[in-house]
């Protein structure tokens, strides 16, 4: 009789808390249901537009691929990349952009990772004042320091340099301090007892400890910032994206096509190089264990 009641008073209490999962999930369903719908309000979105108006963009991008025939299939890309040099040139322009502004990032990041680094800045004072600077110059966006730049510097990629480099110098301070937080204090403390001063210290002590990991979010950065200075591109900071905005602009369709392969051809050579770079420098047991 007692084994009936054990497995009762079970099946009673298995039954409540079903009946409370369900009911937090339906209270979770129906506060995401309000939000979403609270956000469709406010954003102005209307989904009955935008499913009327979907195969239009379907038929955008059909539209941007041109016709190919075997037959003519060498006059065909001759005259779909009939202006590939000028589009190559400016390619390369960002390119270019990118590296110069993830140098100039990184030098600048390298610094300011070890005031911020809470384990082996010199003060609180500058830990705070170096987070602080590293926070505002990743909270702004790549797009709105271009604009700033464009107006004060002119059309052109040192726009684009400054832009991204300003970015990249507050993500990667941020992604290196926290590295040379887990440095080994031994080895630091070590190179401290000799009589270094903090800065020889850093470079002697910390460095050595954190170089690879420093590489692997260097050419990670590189990678993003080819994306990055594409964009930048629409709003006059030079690269391949001046040329690709004036393909949009004046509905030169296949035009923006052959510009945006190309753009993806390069960011998979960027790739392809970084990885191959990586696996040189740092070793393959190393990327495996990432």
């Amino acid at each position: 009789m007692s084994e009936l009641v054990h497995r009762a008073r079970f099946a009673a209490a298995w039954r409540t808390e079903q009946r409370r999962v369900w009911r937090n999930w339906a209270v979770g369903l129906g506060i995401m249901a309000i939000t979403i719908g609270a956000a469709a309000n406010l954003g102005e979105v209307d989904l009955a537009r935008l499913w009327e108006r979907l195969p239009r963009f379907g038929s955008y991008f059909g539209r941007m691929v041109p016709q190919l025939s075997l037959e003519t299939f060498a006059a065909d890309m001759a005259r779909w990349y009939w202006n590939v040099g000028s589009w190559l040139k400016a390619l390369w322009q960002t390119i270019l952009i990118a590296i110069y502004a993830t140098i100039f990032g990184v030098a600048g990041a390298y610094v300011f990772s070890f005031l911020a680094a809470r384990s082996l800045t010199p003060s609180p004072l500058a830990c705070f004042t170096a987070r602080r600077v590293l926070e505002i110059a990743r909270t702004v966006p790549e797009l709105v320091f271009a604009v700033l730049f464009v107006y004060a510097f002119g059309i052109g990629p040192l726009a684009g340099v400054l832009a991204i480099a300003i970015h990249s110098f507050g993500a990667l301070g941020k992604l290196f301090a926290d590295v040379a937080e887990n440095a080994d204090g031994e080895q630091v403390r070590g190179i401290r007892a000799t009589g270094a001063s903090w800065a020889q210290t850093m470079v002697w002590g910390v460095t050595p400890q954190v170089a690879p990991d420093y590489l692997a979010y260097l050419l990670l950065r590189l990678e993003i910032n080819v994306r990055a200075a594409s964009v930048l591109g629409f709003v006059g900071a030079g690269g391949i994206g001046q040329e690709l905005y004036s393909a949009i602009k004046q509905f030169k369709l296949t035009d923006a096509s052959a510009i945006a392969l190309l753009l993806i051809a390069a960011v998979i050579v960027v790739d392809t190089a970084s990885s191959w770079l990586r696996g040189r420098m740092i070793g393959r047991e190393g990327l495996s264990s990432r």
